[in-house]
């Protein structure tokens, strides 16, 4: 399901109701330069990153998850100095295990992955099937919601639209 930006600003902002709730919210990195080995993010993708931390300034974040590379480092850094989070790295090798452990820490998290790894590990925190996306689609964010009455997926669109 798609939202515009205000309709997600007013989701993302409403609080939950049962007390071991938190929420996931899964990205990919914003665009990177043309570049071979660990590209650093384009102009538009910083302003995409900046983007996200705009929205996401109010969700309670308290983890801040980002792959070793560059550009998805890049992509957490205007979130994690907003709230003032350390960035802890994760293995996208290792998203079993990685799932496994967002869901016992029962925190809202930010985890910023890649357009292979972010619907995989979405599928594994919400346990419904995830479209793949493309190497050239950077709008989507996830947000898996879970609670004692079970597991919400919603997909957002960021209204940023580079080209």
């Amino acid at each position: 399901m798609k939202y515009s930006l205000l309709m997600a600003l007013l989701f993302l902002a409403l609080p939950t109701q049962a007390q071991d709730s938190f929420s996931i919210y899964l990205v990919r990195h914003a665009e990177k330069q043309v570049s071979k080995d660990d590209p650093k993010l384009s102009q538009c993708g910083e302003l995409r990153a900046k983007q996200l931390a705009t929205i996401l300034e109010h969700t309670a974040i308290k983890q801040v998850y980002s792959t070793p590379y560059r550009r998805t480092m890049a992509t957490a850094v205007p979130f994690s100095q907003q709230q003032q989070l350390a960035i802890k790295q994760y293995s996208p090798a290792k998203l079993e295990q990685f799932a496994q452990q967002l869901l016992q820490q029962k925190e809202n998290a930010l985890v910023v992955g890649h357009s292979n790894t972010t619907p995989q590990l979405a599928a594994l925190l919400s346990e419904m099937p995830v479209e793949d996306i493309t190497e050239k689609q950077y709008r989507n964010l996830y947000q898996i919601q879970v609670s004692d009455n079970g597991k919400i997926l919603t997909l957002l669109t960021q209204p940023l639209t580079c080209h």
